[in-house]
C-alpha cells in the first residue's frame, strides 16, 4: 500500500468508532490530517503526490538560478525572414502549389521573358497618384500579365527570405490542395499568356513568348512509288520525348525525329497516284527557339490498372546540347546550354513533390529551388536532375541580357519592403516585451516562492493547477479558481485536499491583490457536514456484513397484520451490492444520494414498485411484504427510498387501465378468431382465384388491396400487439376521378402484386366484417354467337385511360430520375455470360440471389390509405399523387432483379455519365474503358457523354460487356488518358478561359 493511502485510512480511522452526532472539532481536524505531514525540500526530489505541504516539483525549477532570455518568448528573430545577400527570393507553398512555385522561378529567371513583361503598360491608373502610388490603398493587379509583373518585381528586389503567391494563384483559379502535372500547367500557362500579350502594342512584349519559347516543325510523309513528298506544317512550344528504352537524351531526340514506315493496312493515300502506296512519315525541324523546352515522358497510362504511373528510368544528359544534327536547315548556331531541370521527387503519378535545378543566368552559378528554401549547390560535379528529372530547359549560348526597370513596380516593391520593415521592427519589439515580463516573473518567483511555505504562521489553501500555471512561462496566468474543490456546502471537500498546497497567508494575500479571483480558503474553510457524512458512510460499510445477516433472518419471518412493508423482489436479492455501489459513490461524493430501493430515480432497473405516477404499481408478482424491522435496517441504508405500508392500495389509475386493457386484448382476439374463422382462404392463400386462369364455376371476381389483406393478416396472426383492420382502402386502387388505375392485362403481370382477388362468397363476408368505400369488381360475358364465342372482361368502375397514361409515364420518369440505383453487368466471351474470378466483388456478394423482402416501415409510419383505428370508419381521401408515391415500392420489389452467381453489382445514378460508369466497370473487371462494348436489351452503349437516364439504364437493368483484347503498346497515349482517367486537371481554373 501507498505511503499516502496509509496516511488517508489513518486520517478516518477514528470514525468506525464515532458515532456522526458525536463528531468534535477536533475528529474535523483529524480527518484533514492528510495535510498536516511535513515536507523537507532538500529531501524531496518530485512532488510528493497528495501532499498540500510539497512544493516541490511544481514547476518553480525553470525560475531558479540563471536563466536563458530567450526562454521567455516564442518569438522567432524577424531576421531569420530576412533575404540574405546576393540570394534569390522563395516561394510561398499554398499547400499543392510546388509545381506553379518552379515554373515561375524558372520563367523569372528566363532575363529576355522578365524584360518583356516590365514592359507592359499597367491597367491600375487608379492606384496611381501624382507622382506615386496611394499609401492608403493595397495594389490588386488586374491581369495575368500585371501578376505575373509584380511576382517578378518582388522576386527581384524584395526584401523578404520568400514571398507568397497567393495571388497569382487565385487569379489563376487554381485549387491549392491539389496537386496538378507540371507540364500541363506549363503549356497552358504559356498559351494564355501568349493569348493576353497579343494584345499588346510593343512588338517586343508582343511576340516574347514566340520569339523565345515557339519552334516549328513539320510532319513529312513520302510516297514510296512517285516520291511525292507531303508537308503539315506546325508550331511547338516544347518537345515530347518517349524515355522507355532509353539511357540517353540524345537517343530520346532520336527515336522523336526517327522515319516511320507506313505499309499494309496503315499505307498512305497518295494524291498524286490517287490510290494507297507505302510511305515513311517522319517529323523535320524547321526551326528552333531561344529557348528549348525538352519533355521527359515519365507519366504513362498503365492499361492493366487502368491510371497513370510514373516512369524511374535513367537519362542521362551533358549541359551543352548540339541540336545542329536534328536540324534540316544547317545554318546557324544551335548549340544549347542547359539552364534548368524540373525534378519530381516521389514514386506516384498522383503525389509527389516538384522542386527545379535552375542556373544564375549572370553568375552562372546553380540554385536548388525548393519553394521557400533556396539552396546554391556548390561544386563541379552537381548531379543535375539525379532526383527523376521531367524537363530540361536550354538556352543558346549567344543571348544578350538586357537590363531594365520599371518605376510603377519598383515604387511597390519599395513599399512592401517597408511593410516588411515595420514588421521586423513590430516582432522585435514584441520579444522584448516578452524578455521583459519574463525577468519580471523571474523576480517575482524568486521572492514568492521562499515565502510560500505556511509553517506555524496562518495559511490559506490555493489550486495546485494555478501554481502550476503560475509558473508555466508559456501560458499567462489567470485570477485563482478554486472553485473546483469545493463540497456542496461551499467549503473545502475532504477529498480534495490532495489537489490543493497549503500556502502561507503572505504569499496569500500577494496572488489575490495582483491575480485575483477566489474564494479565499482558510482553516474556517473545513467542511464539518462533509466529515460527518464520510463518518456516516464508512460505519455502515463495516456495518453491511452484519446488516446483511440480520434482515436475512429477519426475511424468514411472516408478516401478521398491517405492520409490513413491500419491497421490490429484485431489490431484495441484490441490496447488499446496491448499498455497498451506493456507498462507494457517497464515499466518493458526499452528497447524499437517493436511495436504490423500490424503483427511486437513482435505480438502475428495480422499478418493481412504482408505476409511472410514482403510486404503488398493481403487480404483486415483482414485490414481496417484509417486516416492520427489515424495512427499519434497509432505510438506513437507503434513506430516499419511497416507503409503501402493507395497507397503502395501489395505483386506481393503473388498476383502470389494466382492465382496459385486458378488456381490449380479449376483444382483440375474439374479434381475431372470428375474422378467421368467416375467411380462411383469404388468411391461409388457399384456393385464391387468378385471373390468367379465371375458374370455370364463377362470373364475377372482386378485387381489394394487397396491402390490406397484408395488414389484416399481420392483425389475426397478432392480435394483442396489432390494432385490427376496419376498412378496406379500395380508393387507393382508384384514379382522383374515380376509374380504376389497371387495364385486365396489367393486373395478370406487373400489377398482380397490388392487388388480391376476391370469391363472391368471401365479398359477402368483407362487406359484413369491414367498411367498404369502393366496389372494384371484374365481369366475364361471352359476345357472339360464333362458337367458340369471344369472351370479354369488364371492370366496374371501368379503366380511366387518361390517369392510367399518366401513370405510366410518371414510372418512367421516376426509373430515370433514380439518384441511388443497382444495376447488374456480365462479361461476355463467345456470347456466353461469364465473369473473371479474379476480379473484386464491388458492392454485393454474388454467392446468393437476392430475396424479395418487404420495406419495413419507421415505428409510428401511418399508411395514408387506410385507417387503421379502433373508431375509424371513414378514410380520408388521397391524392393521385399519393397514389403515385403508393406504388413506388410496389414497382421497386416487383420489378427487383434477382442476381445470380457471377455478376457485377454496381450502384449508379441516372445523371451518371456512361463515361463515368465505364470507370467502375474498370475497376470491378480489369477491362479499360476504350476496350470496353456495352449492350443493353441489344442496344449499343457507345455515347460516354450521355447520360444513363437517356441511355435507358433503368434500376436492375442488366447491361452486357464484351471486352476487346488489349494491344501491347501505347498508342494515341493522350487519347487513352482523356477517355480513362477520372481526372479534373485544369478543369475550371483561368488556364481554359482563353
Amino acid at each position: 500500500m501507498a505511503p499516502r493511502l496509509q496516511l488517508e485510512k489513518a486520517a478516518w480511522r477514528w470514525a468506525e468508532t464515532v458515532r456522526p452526532e458525536e463528531v468534535s472539532q477536533e475528529h474535523i481536524e483529524t480527518a484533514y490530517r492528510i495535510w498536516l505531514e511535513p515536507c523537507i525540500r532538500g529531501v524531496c526530489r518530485r512532488n510528493c503526490k497528495g501532499n498540500p505541504n510539497c512544493l516541490v516539483g511544481i514547476g518553480e525549477h525553470i525560475w531558479l538560478g540563471e536563466i536563458d532570455e530567450n526562454s521567455f518568448h516564442n518569438i522567432d528573430d524577424p531576421n531569420c525572414e530576412r533575404r540574405k545577400k546576393n540570394s534569390f527570393v522563395g516561394l510561398t507553398n499554398l499547400g499543392a502549389t510546388c509545381y506553379v512555385n518552379t515554373f515561375l522561378q524558372v520563367w523569372f529567371l528566363n532575363l529576355e521573358l522578365r524584360q518583356a513583361l516590365y514592359l507592359c503598360p499597367s491597367t491600375c491608373s487608379d492606384y496611381m497618384m501624382g507622382d506615386g502610388i496611394q499609401e492608403e490603398k493595397d495594389y490588386e493587379p488586374q491581369t495575368i500579365c500585371e501578376h505575373l509583373q509584380y511576382l517578378f518585381a518582388l522576386l527581384q528586389n524584395s526584401n523578404r527570405r520568400y514571398i507568397d503567391p497567393s495571388g497569382f494563384v487565385k487569379a489563376l483559379g487554381l485549387d491549392t490542395g491539389q496537386q496538378q502535372d507540371a507540364q500541363e500547367f506549363s503549356k497552358l500557362f504559356m498559351s494564355l499568356l501568349e493569348d493576353t500579350l497579343s494584345k499588346q502594342k510593343n512588338p517586343d512584349v508582343r511576340n516574347i513568348v514566340q520569339q523565345q519559347f515557339c519552334g516549328e516543325y513539320a510532319y513529312v510523309t513520302v510516297c514510296n512509288q512517285c516520291g511525292r513528298e507531303s508537308k503539315l506544317l506546325s508550331k511547338f512550344y516544347e518537345l515530347e520525348l518517349n524515355i522507355q528504352g532509353h539511357k540517353q537524351l540524345t537517343d530520346c531526340i532520336s527515336e522523336f525525329l526517327k522515319e516511320e514506315k507506313l505499309e499494309g493496312d496503315n499505307r498512305y493515300f497518295c494524291e498524286n497516284c490517287q490510290s494507297k502506296q507505302n510511305a515513311t512519315r517522319k517529323i523535320r525541324l524547321l526551326s528552333l527557339p531561344c529557348t528549348l523546352n525538352l519533355q521527359l515522358m515519365r507519366f504513362v497510362f498503365d492499361r492493366q490498372t487502368g491510371h497513370k504511373k510514373k516512369l524511374n528510368t535513367y537519362i542521362g544528359f551533358s549541359e551543352i546540347l548540339d541540336m545542329e544534327p536534328y536540324v534540316e536547315h544547317k545554318g546557324g548556331s544551335y548549340v544549347y546550354e542547359l539552364s534548368a531541370v524540373l525534378i519530381h521527387r516521389g514514386v506516384s503519378a498522383y503525389s509527389g513533390h516538384y522542386i527545379a535545378h535552375v542556373k544564375d543566368p549572370q553568375s552562372g552559378e546553380w540554385y536548388k529551388f525548393n519553394d521557400e528554401d533556396i539552396e546554391k549547390m556548390e561544386g563541379k560535379k552537381l548531379q543535375l536532375g539525379i532526383e527523376e528529372d521531367l524537363g530540361k530547359t536550354f538556352k543558346l549560348l549567344e543571348v544578350s541580357n538586357r537590363k531594365g526597370d520599371h518605376t510603377f513596380l519598383q515604387e511597390l516593391v519599395d513599399r512592401d519592403n517597408s511593410k516588411f520593415e515595420e514588421w521586423c521592427i513590430e516582432m522585435a519589439e514584441m520579444r522584448k516585451q516578452s524578455v521583459d515580463k519574463g525577468k519580471a516573473k523571474h523576480e517575482e518567483v524568486k521572492e514568492l516562492y521562499q515565502r510560500l511555505p505556511a509553517g506555524a504562521e496562518p495559511y490559506e489553501f490555493v489550486s495546485l493547477e494555478w501554481l502550476q500555471k503560475w509558473l508555466d512561462e508559456s501560458t499567462p496566468t489567470k485570477p485563482i479558481d478554486n472553485h473546483a474543490c469545493l463540497c456542496s456546502h461551499d467549503k473545502l471537500h475532504p477529498d480534495k485536499i490532495s489537489i490543493m498546497k497549503r500556502i502561507s497567508e503572505y504569499a496569500a494575500d500577494i496572488f489575490y491583490s495582483r491575480y485575483g479571483g477566489g474564494p479565499r480558503l482558510t482553516v474556517k474553510a473545513l467542511c464539518k457536514e462533509c466529515v460527518v457524512e464520510r463518518c456516516r458512510v464508512l460505519r455502515l460499510k463495516n456495518q453491511l456484513n452484519e446488516d446483511y445477516k440480520t434482515v436475512n433472518n429477519l426475511l424468514k419471518a411472516t408478516v401478521k397484520g398491517n405492520d409490513g412493508f413491500w419491497v421490490g423482489k429484485s431489490s431484495l436479492r441484490s441490496w447488499r451490492q446496491l448499498a455497498l455501489e451506493q456507498l462507494d459513490e457517497q464515499d466518493g461524493d458526499t452528497d447524499q444520494s437517493n436511495g436504490k430501493m423500490n424503483g427511486s430515480t437513482l435505480n438502475k432497473g428495480n422499478v418493481e414498485n412504482l408505476c409511472v405516477d410514482g403510486e404503488l404499481c398493481i403487480s404483486e408478482n415483482e414485490r414481496r411484504l417484509v417486516s416492520k424491522e427489515a424495512w427499519s435496517k434497509l432505510q438506513q441504508y437507503f434513506p430516499k427510498a419511497p416507503e409503501f405500508p402493507s395497507y397503502k392500495e395501489c395505483c386506481s389509475q393503473c388498476k383502470i387501465l389494466e382492465r382496459e386493457g385486458e378488456e381490449n386484448e380479449a376483444l382483440h382476439k375474439m374479434i381475431a378468431n372470428e375474422q378467421k374463422t368467416s375467411l380462411p382462404n383469404l388468411f391461409q392463400d388457399k384456393n385464391r382465384p387468378c385471373l390468367s386462369n379465371w375458374p370455370e364455376d364463377t362470373d364475377v371476381l372482386y378485387i381489394v388491396s394487397q396491402f390490406f389483406v397484408e395488414e389484416w393478416r399481420k392483425f389475426v396472426r397478432k392480435p394483442t400487439r396489432c390494432s385490427p383492420v376496419s376498412s378496406v382502402g379500395n380508393n387507393a386502387l382508384l384514379c382522383p376521378h374515380g376509374g380504376l388505375m389497371f387495364t385486365f392485362a396489367s393486373m395478370t403481370k406487373e400489377d398482380s402484386k397490388l392487388i388480391a382477388l376476391i370469391w363472391p362468397s368471401e365479398w359477402q363476408m368483407i362487406q359484413k366484417l369491414f367498411v367498404v368505400d369502393h366496389v372494384i369488381k371484374i365481369t366475364r360475358t361471352e359476345v357472339g354467337d360464333a362458337n367458340p364465342s369471344e369472351t370479354q372482361y369488364i371492370s366496374e368502375p371501368k379503366l380511366c385511360p387518361e390517369c392510367r397514361e399518366g401513370l405510366l409515364c410518371q414510372q418512367q420518369r421516376d426509373l430515370r430520375e433514380y439518384t441511388q440505383a443497382t444495376i447488374y453487368v456480365h462479361k461476355v466471351v463467345d456470347n456466353k455470360k461469364v465473369m473473371k474470378d479474379s476480379a473484386p466483388e464491388l458492392n454485393v456478394s454474388s454467392s446468393e440471389t437476392e430475396e424479395d423482402k418487404e420495406e419495413a416501415k419507421p415505428d409510428g409510419e401511418k399508411d395514408p390509405d387506410f385507417n387503421q383505428s379502433n373508431g375509424g370508419t371513414k378514410r380520408q381521401k388521397i391524392s393521385h399523387q399519393n397514389y403515385i408515391a403508393y406504388q413506388k415500392q410496389v414497382i421497386r420489389r416487383s420489378m427487383r432483379h434477382r442476381k445470380v452467381r457471377g455478376e457485377k453489382a454496381l450502384l449508379v445514378s441516372a445523371n451518371q455519365t456512361l463515361k463515368e460508369l465505364k470507370i467502375q466497370i474498370m475497376h470491378a473487371f480489369s477491362v479499360a474503358p476504350f476496350d470496353q462494348n456495352l449492350s443493353i436489351d441489344g442496344k449499343i452503349l457507345s455515347d460516354d457523354c450521355a447520360t444513363l437516364g437517356t441511355l435507358g439504364v433503368i434500376p436492375e437493368s442488366v447491361i452486357l460487356l464484351k471486352a476487346d483484347e488489349p494491344i501491347a503498346d501505347y498508342a494515341a497515349m493522350d487519347d487513352v488518358m482523356q477517355v480513362c482517367m477520372p481526372e479534373e486537371g485544369f478543369k475550371g481554373t483561368g488556364l481554359l478561359g482563353h
